[in-house]
């Protein structure tokens, strides 16, 4: 910050404009990251002053300043688990798809309850859920659906949810009461900010318009107000349906191929072997990275990490830190 903050004192510094804005962001940023840290410092040393004074005598007072360290020391882990999202985009918001995969009306179901443990993660976090497209299926669930969830770090979080999800229970279609396993895939990636520059060519662009229907299409469906964009030369698909205007329907829409064409790149330049767009795994047995188990037993286990818990509907209610926490402990180790 202190290099940063000189170079924004020095004369002339306003003479490159690409320069002097992304100093004056990335500054703001790094003061917003130390902000928390200074304040829990600030907070330890206010404490240690006043015990000093206190003495060992007065026990009301060590009582209450225990319970003020006790709280400083949870915000101290809650910064330090920050600290495993260290990417450039973990920031951002998150882009969050689901679709259903092998399993029929069964896995339609599946979609729509992981789709749930979301919504109901992102609340609990007082983030904000738009939907952008959802289609329904025919007898239950969904077939897909797409959120944007907006807030600090929405995507460094939930890129840890990118993968294959798969549930064995009892189904409540059968009506011979047998066990069914059910696989829906969860595809994240961070939105990208308008002044990241990404090449788009009109030419690449195949745009089709459709009648909306599903969550929010049921209000809007009296004209083709959702759009259909296809990147010809990557073959990304991106669709939007959540407005009452085709034109801003549109927008988003873009919006969400440039953050796709966006991973792509990254994830080009990072030299990961697999990445979402050009060599998916089928959405079936073998490929899923997390289990959930309903019957003969209960538990949810994440195939990458090892972590687990007995609590399978406290998981499908949205809670999901832990597995969170142990993927991204892991990259840690394997980045280490």
């Amino acid at each position: 910050m202190a290099l940063l903050e000189k170079e924004i004192a020095e004369e002339g510094f306003w003479n490159n404009q690409e320069r002097s804005q992304y100093a004056v962001k990335e500054l703001k940023r790094l003061k917003l990251a130390a902000e928390p840290y200074l304040k829990i410092e600030e907070g330890v040393k206010g404490i240690h002053d006043i015990i000093e004074i206190a003495g060992d005598e007065d026990t009301e007072s060590l009582a209450h300043f225990k319970n003020d360290l006790a709280k400083l020391s949870c915000k101290a882990d809650d910064l330090e688990f920050k600290t495993l999202l260290n990417e450039e985009t973990d920031v951002n918001n998150a882009i969050l798809n689901v679709n259903a995969g092998a399993g029929g009306t069964e896995a339609c179901d599946w979609a729509a309850m992981i789709l749930r443990m979301y919504t109901m993660w992102a609340e609990s976090k007082g983030y904000k859920i738009t939907w952008l497209d959802q289609l329904q299926d025919e007898e239950a669930g969904i077939k897909s659906a797409t959120l944007l969830i907006a807030g600090s770090y929405a995507y460094g979080y939930l890129k840890a949810e990118t993968g294959v999800h798969r549930l064995v229970r009892i189904s409540p279609f059968d009506s011979n009461k047998r066990r069914h396993t059910s696989f829906a895939s969860v595809d994240v990636i961070p939105e990208v900010s308008d002044d990241i520059k990404i090449e788009v060519k009109e030419a690449d662009l195949k745009i089709d318009t459709y009648r909306a229907g599903g969550k929010g299409g049921q209000h809007v469906n009296k004209t083709d107000s959702a759009v259909r964009i296809t990147h010809v030369p990557t073959g990304i698909v991106v669709q939007c349906q959540n407005e009452r205007s085709q034109f801003k329907n549109k927008s988003m829409a873009m919006k969400l191929l440039r953050a796709k064409l966006y991973e792509v790149e990254r994830q080009k330049k990072a030299k990961e072997i697999e990445t979402a767009y050009d060599s998916k795994k089928d959405i079936e047995w073998g490929s899923q990275i997390r289990s959930y188990v309903l019957h003969p037993y209960k538990m949810v286990k994440d195939h990458r990490t090892g972590f687990e818990v007995g609590n399978a509907q406290g998981v499908l209610d949205g809670k999901l830190d832990g597995f969170i926490e142990a993927y991204l402990k892991g990259l840690r180790t394997k980045d280490a």
